[in-house]
């Protein structure tokens, strides 16, 4: 069964919190602290997979966890950190944040690897808060919390050409003349329900050709197979526009061209401007020389006669495909448009309360310790401007602190002043 779209939950691990412990020995009652760090909980991890070809198992697992960091312990000995788990998806599937639809990762590369979700980080052991003035601290950071995210999986082909066409035009038997694939074949439609992927070769050069299920109208609109089918043509560099000149099935070969045309445009203008090459099949039946001739006069394009059944016409086709692949520009995977850097905001901040003391601890404080200069009156009013502004004074006020209180933010304690 072939399934191209999945949505699933993702969760890295959680990070261990800090341990609060003081050294203990005999002849030494009074040793001081030793509390280790807690270690960081464990990313959410996304392989490309070339041998994978469907989402399918996703549809059977959908919640996906990394393993939490370990807490810390004393003796300065730091929690382990958690495991990763690494999900292995078909090469060419986009990861999109489910909420936004934004794209947060293409697994365009073989064997590519991306950390989609990064792990929550490791609280700080209470001996990180030991100061010369605080010798003691009886306290500890709790490790960074994750948040459970729902991502949207969904394969897009990867090929350097895609059959496209009406369905029975024989663009299946096409792709096994071709190349050494060997997809189903049967004289009704819709005989091929899911992409299947060759590779050719013509003076010495190869690509990848891709047979996509045949489009009805109304496909841009997601009828038939739909959206199913124009996904996977999106990344082709270029078209083979495959039509039954001989109309046995009662169509015409020249309304068929223009119908197909017109669905690509409706989906997105990228695949309405994609080169083609157009492949007349069926020639070797009965009035197809007439519609070609009729085609050719109508929409003044050169069509390579071939016919797939007898595999006439087909090598001219190919080295004119090889040619234009030549002139055209190697694909590129999409960009990300959101990226789960941190599970916590740069400025988020968090108080802790040791007796009379009130430490402020979290990523805003590490930039701020990276950034200030003490010695600076400008860099120390940039300080306590950041601190008014993000809400830490006022945060200090509803956590009880008052005038004269001690204040830590990293290395440097101040009394607090409203």
């Amino acid at each position: 069964m072939f399934v191209d779209t999945a949505k699933i939950y993702i969760k890295s691990g959680n990070g261990g919190s800090g341990a609060v412990s003081f050294h203990r020995e005999k002849y030494m009652p009074s040793g001081g602290p030793d509390g280790g760090d807690g270690g960081n909980g464990g990313d959410v991890v996304f392989v490309a997979d070339s041998d994978l070809r469907t989402l399918l198992d996703f549809r059977y697992t959908r919640k996906y966890k990394a393993q939490d960091g370990e807490n810390g312990r004393g003796d300065m000995r730091k929690g382990k950190r958690g495991e990763d788990i690494v999900i292995k998806v078909p090469r060419g599937t986009v990861i999109r944040d489910a909420e936004s639809g934004r794209v947060i990762a293409d697994m365009f590369a073989p064997d590519e690897r991306r950390v989609v979700l990064g792990g929550g980080a490791g609280g700080k052991g209470n001996a990180r808060f030991a100061t010369p003035t605080r010798r003691a601290p009886n306290f500890s950071q709790s490790g960074e919390t994750t948040k459970e995210k729902c991502v949207i999986l969904e394969i897009k082909t990867i090929a350097d050409i895609g059959l496209v066409g009406f369905p029975n035009v024989g663009k299946s038997t096409i792709l096994s003349v071709i190349t050494k694939a060997r997809p189903k074949i049967a004289n009704y439609h819709f005989t091929t329900l899911s992409p299947n992927l060759g590779v050719a070769s013509s003076d010495g050069r190869s690509f990848v050709v891709a047979d996509i299920p045949g489009l009805i109208e109304g496909a841009a609109q997601g009828i038939g197979l739909g959206h199913d089918f124009l996904r996977h043509i999106e990344r082709t560099r270029m078209l083979l526009h495959v039509l039954d000149m001989s109309g046995s099935e009662g169509r015409d070969p020249v309304a068929d061209y223009y119908a197909i045309n017109k669905e690509l445009a409706q989906y997105s203008d990228k695949l309405a401007g994609l080169p083609q090459l157009i492949a007349a099949n069926k020639c070797d039946l009965p009035g197809s020389r007439e519609n070609t001739e009729r085609f050719e006069a109508q929409t003044g394009l050169k069509v390579f006669e071939i016919s797939a059944a007898t595999v006439s016409g087909i090598e001219p086709l190919m080295r004119a495909a090889a040619a234009m692949l030549e002139t055209l520009p190697a694909p590129e995977p999409i960009k990300a448009e959101e990226v789960y850097e941190s599970q916590c905001s740069p400025d988020a901040f968090n108080i802790i309360r040791d007796d009379d003391a009130f430490v402020v601890t979290g990523p805003l404080v590490d930039r701020l310790c990276r950034e200030i200069t003490l010695d600076d009156l400008d860099s120390f009013n940039y300080f306590q401007k950041v601190l008014r502004d993000k809400g830490v004074i006022s945060a200090l006020v509803e956590k009880g602190a008052k005038e004269g209180s001690t204040v830590c933010i990293g290395d440097i304690e101040f009394d607090f002043v409203e």
